[in-house]
């Protein structure tokens, strides 16, 4: 934003202090307007015809700006996703410890991608996969449900779960 000696405009449309239409006026004008009233000239609309300036303490302006986007910030939500890999011959104490850590994945808010590696020729039994990754989401289904349905990507297949709103 242009302020004060930055604006180069011959005339502006100027608004005031306390945001009323002040008018069409040559720029000098418009300056000594704001040193009167102790503030600044600011240029807010300078594709307008004429450009739009208004006159505000912008110190003041920039600090609240500023609250606001931290404020904004502060109230972000950040959703991480945390991977989970699979093979079709996972054993029983694996396929369990792998379950409990993808609910305290999605307890904790996070969003887990179940993702299940074919290795050699498991390729051609395409469906132990699908079977392994429904009964991983099945032990899955109080803390998380399906955000997509599995898909596969060369050799890998994987789903997203997502964490149950509460």
């Amino acid at each position: 934003m242009l302020i004060n000696e930055e604006i180069t405009a011959k005339e502006v449309r100027l608004v005031g202090v306390n945001s009323e239409a002040l008018g069409i006026m040559p720029v000098e004008r418009a300056r000594r307007y704001a040193d009167e009233n102790n503030v600044d000239l600011v240029l807010i609309a300078p594709t307008a015809t004429p450009p739009v300036c208004r006159a505000m303490d912008y110190g003041k302006y920039c600090f609240e700006r500023d609250k606001r986007e931290k404020e904004a910030k502060k109230k972000q939500q950040v959703i991480k996703i945390k991977e989970i890999q699979l093979s079709c011959r996972i054993d029983v104490h694996d396929f369990e410890t792998r379950v409990n850590q993808a609910k305290k994945f999605l307890s904790g808010g996070d969003k887990v991608k179940v993702v299940l590696r074919f290795k050699g020729r498991e390729m051609t039994h395409q469906e132990i996969g699908r079977e392994v990754i429904g009964r991983f989401m099945e032990a899955c289904s109080a803390e998380g449900t399906n955000d997509k349905a599995p898909s596969l990507d060369g050799r890998f297949m994987s789903v997203v779960l997502a964490p149950v709103k509460k």
